[in-house]
């Protein structure tokens, strides 16, 4: 069976910094007609950073849509025509003040399929050195050195919520146990 659903037209309801809203009118495959929203986002990294062999870092920083602060691995958006292995050296040395000598893709996924077009893309980074880095002007976060096993038992106590981050750390789990 073709699941593919038809666009018949689309329009910008909302174009924001970082995203842009679009309502699709969209025909599908029994034929029927409905309509979509969806959040078109330029894509982002997530690096899972090792500064030592048993710690990675982590940062903790208010997100404003869950009205909490979040322990995450260092993370961010992709500038046009930037390639994600360049856009996570560059992030994981705004954020955390480290550049990765060895930077390894681990996975590309979607955050939201429902309703979002982001597709992030998780590296493995290893074999740090000391950087100068600057967070973007609207960003306030704090960078630390957690050991993985205590990174581990957060995620077990709920203290860690953010998806890319929970992938990271049950990847990391699996390739040490492996």
């Amino acid at each position: 069976m073709d699941l593919d659903e038809d666009t018949l037209q689309t329009k910008t309801i909302y174009e924001g910094r970082i995203f842009r809203v679009e309502q699709a009118l969209v025909k599908l495959p029994d034929g029927k007609v409905t309509c979509r929203d969806v959040v078109n986002h330029p894509g982002a990294v997530a690096i899972l950073a090792w500064p030592t062999s048993h710690d990675i870092l982590l940062v903790q920083q208010f997100r404003y849509a869950t009205g909490e602060q979040l322990w995450e691995i260092p993370a961010g958006k992709l500038e046009p025509g930037e390639k994600p292995a360049a856009c996570a050296a560059r992030e994981l040395s705004e954020e955390t003040g480290f550049w990765p000598q060895q930077l390894e893709h681990i996975h590309s996924f979607y955050t939201s399929p429902g309703f979002s077009s982001e597709l992030l893309h998780l590296f493995n980074a290893s074999n740090l050195s000391p950087a100068q880095g600057t967070t973007d002007a609207d960003e306030f976060l704090e960078s630390r050195k957690i050991p993985l096993t205590k990174a581990l038992g957060m995620l077990n106590q709920g203290k860690i919520k953010d998806a890319k981050t929970i992938i990271a750390l049950l990847w990391a789990n699996q390739e040490l146990n492996a």
